[in-house]
């Protein structure tokens, strides 16, 4: 297999003042968002920085995707603030796909696995971000690619994850898995997943997939409802090259990258997908690890409760039941960012 540069080294934190101008994305849907505008906006111009604000995320893609490409990269800002859940990072992400912008997401989500800022800490990381002290999480992404029957070539880029799956009304698809070349199986099953570790915990973990640290590299290949028992998700090289091939179908498949972007697809075309060379710069709240993520998202080991403490500081136990005690962590009420 032959090792495939990865391009870390071009991904950094904006340095002290190297922030200019700032993109503030929000999802309007989600509650509180509304009320947040004002003073996120406030604060970033009492910092002498030009805010360009946009409500309308499916509005926005559509405008930005219409642009030359020479107009996408200039009109990039320094760095991109999201409010909402996770669906509004994928959108950021998929907007400067091309050319990546440092993005970090402030948490109105039900989840949250990457807009990992909690409300009650915003004010903390952005001061932090813009004194050049962003903590950095270059996530890997996948490309796919495809040729249709009618001879378009199409690609996509995805942070989560690329699957293929069955409509609505129709029976189980065969799709055949070949990795760098070989063949590891033919699936009978609703669908097949592709994700990155950021998608480990997205359609992937519903479908009993394992859950992947989000810093490292690597594939995970899980069937949805799988015929045969014995087909269970496979955790992949991140040079791997896979291709998805549609064996037999009783009507169309669809593609779906990110949840976001869908193609139809036809028996006998193939999906060829591999790891994109440039990882996305998201950046995250250093006291936020990812353990703790897991445990707030995912609901382990029981309880977070308050513990008492000194003037300024803030600590939760982990009532378990047995006494044991968790990490130290802040804890706003709207503490739930990933």
């Amino acid at each position: 297999m032959p090792k495939r540069t990865t391009r870390v080294e071009e991904l950094r934190a904006p340095v002290k003042g190297g922030v200019r101008r700032v993109l503030v994305l929000a999802d309007l849907e989600k509650q509180g968002v509304r009320s947040f505008k004002a003073p996120l906006c406030d604060w970033l111009r009492a910092r002498q920085l030009g805010v360009d604000f946009e409500g309308e995320l499916r509005a926005f893609l559509r405008r930005h995707e219409a642009l030359e490409p020479s107009k996408r990269r200039a009109a990039r800002p320094d760095l991109v603030v999201v409010l909402g859940g996770d669906g509004a990072i994928l959108a950021a992400v998929r907007a400067f796909a091309e050319h990546p912008v440092p993005t970090v997401g402030i948490n109105f989500g039900r989840v949250g696995f990457l807009a990992s800022t909690p409300v009650s800490h915003w004010e903390e990381v952005l001061t932090g971000i813009l004194e050049g002290d962003g903590l950095l999480e270059p996530r890997m992404r996948l490309v796919a690619r495809l040729r249709t029957h009618d001879g378009d070539d199409r690609v996509a880029i995805a942070l989560n994850d690329v699957v293929l799956q069955r409509g609505a009304t129709q029976g189980m698809l065969t799709l055949a898995l070949r990795v760098d070349g070989e063949w590891v199986t033919d699936y009978r099953a609703d669908g097949l997943i592709v994700a990155t570790p950021s998608g480990s915990t997205a359609h992937s973990l519903s479908a009993g997939g394992p859950i992947l640290i989000p810093s490292m590299f690597g594939m995970v290949v899980t069937p949805i409802c799988p015929q045969a028992l014995a087909h269970r998700p496979l955790v992949l090289h991140p040079d791997s090259r896979l291709e998805l091939a549609i064996r037999a179908s009783a009507g169309l498949t669809t593609l779906a990258v990110d949840g976001q972007a869908y193609t139809p697809l036809h028996q006998g075309e193939s999906v060829f997908v591999e790891r994109h060379p440039l990882p996305y710069p998201l950046l995250g709240w250093a006291k936020l690890d990812p353990y703790r993520r897991l445990r707030e998202r995912l609901g382990w080991s029981g309880t977070m409760t308050t513990l008492g403490l000194g003037a300024g500081e803030d600590s939760v136990a982990l009532d378990d039941g047995a006494g044991s005690t968790g990490p130290p962590r802040g804890t706003g009420q709207d503490d739930s960012g990933l």
